[in-house]
């Protein structure tokens, strides 16, 4: 079974590439993140499951852009949910509010969210995540992941795919203040890392990329694939090839169940 994860950006000028490469691609579960809506349109084209939510609405001054997480599947989606996250822009500080007006890839933001879906693969029954957490305050990142994990099925095994935004390098970590965290979050550059693994493992599962670094300009793992422990993960990789994105893809593959 082969699953890829990838924040294709929604400004993404090379979605014709991203497109062959999604559609030439063999895998069971592609999860996919900041998905503009007439890319939506195209995904919806190809012969796979799919499944939906929106991931944010960016208010700009003249526009609001929709962006979308989605599932698509080479398995029969059996089910689906969301998992709505809180609305955090009352909540930042004005020094925040007002980097973000000043930056033209930055905005309001409203109606933001993950997904999960039940597929069965090989007599299997899984519940597979679509996360992308705040770029914001660490402590409302691991707050989005455990609503996320207090969906899960203890019936079935879980793989969780996503963005997750872990800023983890020294030169990166000062956004952790600048987008409404703590001053601490900015100078322990190192202890959100820490603690979002140690939860990993605290849920029983294995983060399948732990080390490697999926954005280039944060030198982070912001992106990830996690499986849980009764599965057996074959190969794991970073894909080189970004297509127009600011992430690389990642892909897991797992021994047959």
């Amino acid at each position: 079974m082969t699953i890829y994860s990838w924040n294709i950006l929604y400004r993404n000028r090379r979605l014709d590439r991203v497109f062959s490469f999604i559609a030439q691609s063999d895998f069971d579960i592609f999860c996919l993140q900041e998905v503009p809506e007439y890319f939506l349109k195209r995904l919806q084209t190809l012969p796979y499951s799919i499944a939906y939510r929106t991931d944010v609405e960016r208010l700009f001054k003249r526009d609001i852009v929709r962006n979308f997480n989605v599932i698509l599947s080479r398995h029969p989606i059996t089910a689906q949910g969301e998992i709505p996250h809180d609305e955090y822009w009352p909540l930042l500080p004005f020094y925040t509010r007002f980097f973000v007006r000043l930056i033209p890839s930055f905005s309001k933001v409203r109606n933001r969210g993950g997904l999960y879906a039940d597929i069965t693969a090989n007599a299997v029954s899984l519940r597979i995540f679509n996360l992308h957490l705040i770029l914001a305050h660490p402590a409302w990142r691991l707050k989005e992941f455990e609503a996320a994990m207090a969906k899960r099925d203890a019936s079935r095994p879980t793989i969780v795919c996503g963005d997750f935004n872990t800023l983890e390098a020294r030169h990166i970590a000062p956004l952790n203040w600048i987008l409404g965290g703590r001053i601490s979050d900015a100078l322990f550059h190192r202890r959100e890392r820490i603690r979002i693994e140690q939860r990993f493992v605290e849920h029983e599962l294995v983060n399948a990329l732990s080390g490697e670094i999926t954005h280039p300009f944060s030198r982070s793992q912001l992106d990830h694939i996690l499986v849980s422990q009764s599965l057996s993960i074959k190969h794991a990789e970073v894909l080189r090839d970004r297509m127009g994105s600011d992430h690389h893809p990642i892909r897991v593959e797992l021994a047959p169940m």
